[in-house]
């Protein structure tokens, strides 16, 4: 398999105050504009992986510092010339969303971009795509990869079968924090009585670090995250979720008949810096689980999706998907108020569960079902495309405005297909007249000529030089991976 490697960086300003960049756009770690930040680290890591190929790093800032977030990433990258590194910023987005246009796909500005943790994920999966891989691994920018077998026990049984025929598509590995552990840290406290998270996690963690090495997961890292083309070409990340779109994915690809798998013999070092606090990141834990619980609720109305249960998702995550939930986080957040430090922000938290959350749970928990109908035709239409792939490394490896240079690439190619189709239709004719399907010249069919020229209009476009570097890595044979997969 040739994956490739996305990295998302997010960096923010100073002076903006996370409240107005809207409930998406609230992330959990962000770097300061004026900070180093932990992608070098990350980056530095990733030079010891075996057969390393393509990174992607997807630069997520506010609009107001974009081109300097943009330069700052590119400076950190420039600093490891072994890696193949392709940045990717607002000007690389304006190109996708240019070609899009050029293929007839219009309102999806939202849904795949560089704002929200599920649309940052959709463009990575659509440049894996656009760039013709055929896996693509994420991980996030405060990781370090300790293990130079990394990517090889990344596509370890990708694509492969379980005993019972069941493909594996999707897998994900485990954390290490900065103990050495893989347990959650949350401490079953008092003011944790109505809501164990942490407990609950660790209860399905502990089994299946002691089953198989492959088994089936109801827990997702994103930032340890391997999806096959096969998923990620006819499922997308749901970009409306605030929070855990990576488990919200697991989800999402039971209801549409297929699962992420868990193997607990591949796993990264995640190195956060002190974050936000905590009873902002609970707010946004609000806007996740209740949305997650409408949009579950919702689905059930499908007749064509798999119903999944709470009960089906014990120990993890099913009980905080229950009913009973608003009632649960309002009295999860008015007791951290009293026995957590940061009072204020759990106090404002449970002020969001009894109306903000709600109600945005409630205006949108649909409109996912609606963008899965469009998302295969889009990745259809991208796949392998070359004009777009030109452009992408024009901007991000050479620094040109690639737009022009799209637009006369998709005019040309516009003008050929248009040119074989007239001539096709003339050949046509013409082989009905004379009862050959050639031209009064004889030779090819006048309609191959013009499908010739199309394609001459794509050789055209120049080649993308580090993209040509397959690092192909074997995901194991069929027959080792029953061995290790135990009755799955």
């Amino acid at each position: 398999m040739n994956p490739v490697v996305i990295v998302p960086t997010f960096i923010t300003s100073p002076r903006r105050r996370s409240e107005a960049k809207g409930i998406v756009a609230n992330y959990d770690h962000t770097t300061d504009i004026n900070q180093p930040g932990e992608l070098e680290r990350c980056l530095e890591s990733l030079t010891g992986v075996e057969g390393i190929g393509v990174v992607l790093v997807l630069v997520v800032a506010d609009h107001n510092i974009e081109a300097e977030a943009n330069a700052k990433v590119r400076a950190t990258v420039a600093r490891f010339p072994e890696l193949d590194a392709i940045v990717v910023g607002q000007l690389e987005l304006d190109l996708v969303r240019q070609r899009m246009q050029q293929l007839g796909i219009d309102g999806v500005t939202t849904q795949i971009g560089l704002r929200g943790y599920g649309a940052v994920r959709n463009m990575g999966l659509v440049l894996a795509c656009t760039l013709g891989f055929d896996a693509a691994v994420f991980i996030d920018d405060d990781e370090i990869i300790d293990d130079p077998a990394f990517l090889r026990k990344a596509m370890y049984g990708l694509g492969k079968l379980t005993k019972k025929g069941i493909p594996i598509l999707a897998k994900t590995g485990y954390y290490l924090n900065d103990q050495g552990s893989f347990l959650s840290k949350w401490e079953d406290k008092w003011y944790n009585r109505f809501w164990q998270q942490g407990r609950a996690f660790n209860e399905w963690i502990r089994a299946a670090m002691q089953g198989p090495r492959i088994s089936r997961s109801n827990h997702v890292c994103g930032g340890c995250l391997a999806v096959h083309k096969e998923a990620f070409k006819r499922l997308s990340f749901d970009p409306w979720i605030p929070r855990g779109e990576d488990l919200d994915y697991l989800l999402s690809l039971r209801m549409y008949g297929s699962d992420i798998w868990f193997d607990n013999q591949w796993q990264v070092r995640h190195l956060p810096p002190p974050g936000k606090s905590e009873g902002n990141r609970f707010r946004q834990d609000i806007f996740r689980w209740m949305y997650e619980h409408d949009k579950l609720e919702y689905s059930h109305s499908i007749i064509d999706l798999q119903k999944i249960t709470p009960a089906s998702l014990r120990p993890y995550p099913g009980p905080f998907l229950e009913k009973g939930l608003r009632r649960r986080i309002w009295l999860t957040a008015l007791l951290r108020s009293l026995g957590r430090p940061d009072k204020k922000a759990y106090r404002a938290a449970a002020r969001v569960a009894t109306g903000e959350a709600t109600k945005y749970a409630h205006e949108n928990c649909t409109k996912y079902f609606e963008f899965q109908y469009v998302w295969p035709d889009i990745m259809d239409a991208l796949d392998s495309d070359k004009i777009l792939t030109s452009a992408i490394v024009r901007s991000s490896l050479h620094g040109e405005d690639a737009a022009p240079i799209m637009a006369d690439a998709h005019a040309a190619q516009v003008d050929a297909r248009a040119a074989g189709h007239t001539r096709s239709r003339a050949g046509a004719e013409l082989g009905a007249d004379e009862g050959t399907g050639t031209g009064a010249g004889g030779g090819a069919p006048r309609g191959a000529r013009g499908t010739q020229e199309a394609r001459r209009v794509e050789r055209e476009v120049p080649d993308v030089g580090p993209l040509s570097k397959a690092h192909p890595i074997d995901p194991g044979k069929t027959t080792a991976l029953h061995l290790d997969m135990g009755d799955q």
